[in-house]
Parts: C-alpha cells; structure tokens; sequence
C-alpha cells in the first residue's frame, strides 16, 4: 500500500488526521496533511488510511497497491 497526498489542494481540514491517527498527522505551520511513516502490512493501518481517504473533503489522498 503506498498512500500519495496532493499538498497543493489539501484544504487542512483534518478529517483525515481524525480518523486515521496512526497514518496520517497535520504540519504545524499550515495544517497541511502528511503520511508518517507505518507497517504497510498491518491491517488496522491499511483500514485506517482508507477511512482517512475516504472521508478527506478535498479527495487529496490517493491510496495504490503494491
């Protein structure tokens, strides 16, 4: 699983972060979303990047599979 964020729309909206703690974090000086780093393999992670996509307003998160 590679998660890909497109900075340039996200709107800091945080939903992501919400839902998905564990993968996803807001940067301090504008909110802009980023992927820390995660166990691809896990499931609860894999289930919580996709809640994170999922529910992102801006649609800005883009989950592939390896």
């Amino acid at each position: 699983m590679k998660i890909q964020i497109d900075e340039s729309r996200c709107i800091a909206a945080g939903n992501c972060v919400m839902t998905g703690a564990d993968i996803y974090d807001q940067r301090d000086e504008d909110g802009i979303v980023v992927v820390m780093d995660y166990a691809p393999e896990d499931p609860e992670l894999q289930r919580q990047a996709r809640a994170g996509a999922a529910i992102c307003p801006a649609k800005v998160i883009t989950i592939t599979e390896d």
